[in-house]
């Protein structure tokens, strides 16, 4: 149960954080740590043994140092890389690439999409201000929708689903 509620928690936070990030393109700190803090609490508490937790926080943060390249290169923004290390403390190395490769996708469909409507969809005076901050040619793309996306994908596959999935 208590699986379930982690996860559910987890599931959450990612959908508040690609909502936030729909609508101002940023996405807050306490979002990130608030992932990292309910892994640690659900994978004590499920008896996840001390060496695996400290695993998924040291591959969590090597998805940060990626992370950060990818920010100072301006591929992503400091809040996609600090939700996508939150999001790799919960899938660990198994999950990870399922995780990726969702994320991969919901990000090229977002990106496209986006391009499209910048060249098509004319801004609406009067339209709500995140509309047409989207439709502002080279105002960014909310990569948070597409690290939700990605997290939802593999969901089955993270190690606490995969535990609660086991028990009886």
């Amino acid at each position: 149960m208590l699986e379930l509620i982690a996860l559910a928690l987890f599931a959450g936070l990612l959908v508040y954080a690609a909502c936030t990030d729909i609508a101002s393109l940023t996405i807050a700190n306490w979002v990130s740590i608030a992932l990292a803090g309910i892994f640690v609490i659900a994978a004590l508490l499920t008896g996840m043994p001390l060496d695996q937790i400290g695993l998924h926080f040291l591959f969590g943060f090597g998805v940060l140092a990626v992370g950060f390249f990818l920010f100072q290169a301006n591929v992503i923004g400091g809040g996609d890389a600090k939700l996508l290390a939150a999001a790799a403390i919960w899938t660990g190395f198994p999950a990870f690439p399922a995780f990726m490769f969702w994320t991969a996708i919901a990000g090229g469909v977002i990106a496209l999409s986006l391009i499209a409507a910048r060249r098509w969809v004319p801004q609406v005076e009067g339209g709500p201000d995140f509309v047409n901050r989207l439709l502002t040619p080279g105002s960014g793309v909310p990569y948070g929708v597409a690290i939700m996306a990605g997290g939802l994908a593999a969901l089955p596959s993270l190690p606490l689903a995969q535990t609660s999935l086991t028990l009886p």
